[in-house]
């Protein structure tokens, strides 16, 4: 039941319109527009770029079925965790010239799109959670994508912006369905109902897209129990 909820949904399509969008936003931004602090505790916009480009090695160890081989060469680094992971892309690409780390996002991300796209949404691939659908593997990515263009205040136009949210709460319905998240979820005509932990609220769409991303802000009112149990996609 929870696969029906992205039935109507091409995952590929979606990874190359958040893609462009970044794109677009990167092309266009001034030394100063890099620098710029981003939602991500710590990051400047350009260290989101950076951690786009450094994530490109686990998308492809992914597709090459090289994840243990990744794994290891990151022990030998004393990368320990995906977090650790993200901080060292960051770090490891601070020092290069914003072009590079750009050109290098471009073309590994674009390999990473080609190569997803060409295998189709119900072939296998390889993760660090074990084999897993292409087509669902997508989706987690065009979370991502989404939550960091957000994330950089890259432009969302009139006409995406209630599609683009539609499709967002559909996978993060689906993901809570997926883990088996201790949270009931009723989608409503413009709003989601959610229970956990003994309480509930009702959440805008927007609201409950960033409630799965971990996107709240601090001073919303929803309930600390019904937040830490829709973070499903950060």
């Amino acid at each position: 039941m929870a696969d029906d909820l992205l039935k109507d949904l091409n995952p590929f399509d979606i990874f190359d319109a958040e893609a462009a969008r970044l794109d677009w936003f990167f092309s266009g931004l001034d030394e100063s527009g890099w620098r710029r602090p981003s939602r991500c505790a710590g990051w400047s916009v350009r260290d989101v770029l950076a951690h786009l480009a450094g994530e490109e090695l686990y998308n492809h160890a992914c597709l090459d079925g090289t994840v243990d081989d990744l794994m290891s060469q990151l022990a030998g680094e004393a990368v320990d965790g995906y977090n650790d992971f993200n901080e060292w892309c960051v770090r490891e690409r601070r020092d290069l010239p914003v072009e590079e780390v750009l050109a290098e996002w471009r073309v590994k991300n674009g390999e990473t799109r080609e190569r997803m796209r060409a295998l189709g949404p119900d072939a296998l691939l390889e993760t660090m959670a074990g084999p897993y659908l292409v087509g669902l593997q997508t989706f987690h990515y065009d979370s991502e994508y989404a939550t960091h263009a957000d994330d950089v205040a890259a432009p969302v136009s009139e006409a995406e912006t209630e599609g683009r949210t539609l499709w967002r709460v559909a996978v993060g319905r689906f993901v809570l369905a997926e883990q088996d998240a201790k949270v009931q979820v009723e989608q409503m005509p413009d709003a989601v109902w959610v229970a956990a932990g003994g309480t509930s609220a009702t959440l805008s769409y927007p609201e409950f897209v960033e409630a799965t991303v971990g996107r709240l802000p601090a001073s919303h009112d929803v309930d600390p129990r019904v937040a830490a149990a829709l973070r499903c996609l950060a």
